[in-house]
């Protein structure tokens, strides 16, 4: 059984790894990752709305914040197809419907325990509590 990150130990490894399409990343990581640009995509839609005054909730500072995290997104989403041992590639698929639940289902799957094309499991040092 794989360890987790916690959400804060994710986010920031998503950011030192903001470009990085290589390797492998765990489930705690993408998941956590998703939920962060989610929270901060509702945070700038609101801001939008209160400070510019924005008709809708998708105003400037949303959009600024969206294109500041798809290179991460990508690249966090990639190396979580690395772990269940698929190309990143495969995130092209999302452009169907039927591909984002692929996605979703992929993503939620346990990474390979074993060495495999894209790297080693990710092992991560045991937290003291």
């Amino acid at each position: 059984p794989q360890s987790s990150l916690s959400f804060t130990e994710a986010i920031k490894t998503c950011f030192n790894k903001y470009a990085n399409f290589s390797g492998r990343a765990r489930r705690s990581e993408y998941w956590y990752w998703i939920l962060f640009a989610l929270l901060v995509g509702i945070v700038a839609s609101i801001l939008d709305v209160i400070i510019l005054n924005s008709v809708f909730a998708g105003g400037p500072l949303y959009w600024l914040t969206a294109a500041g995290l798809f290179i991460p997104h990508i690249a966090v989403a990639t190396r979580r197809l690395h772990d269940i041992n698929k190309s990143g590639w495969w995130q092209l698929i999302e452009l169907t419907i039927i591909g984002i639940l692929l996605i979703i289902i992929w993503c939620a799957t346990e990474g390979e325990n074993k060495k495999n094309k894209y790297g080693s499991p990710i092992k991560i040092k045991s937290r003291r509590r």
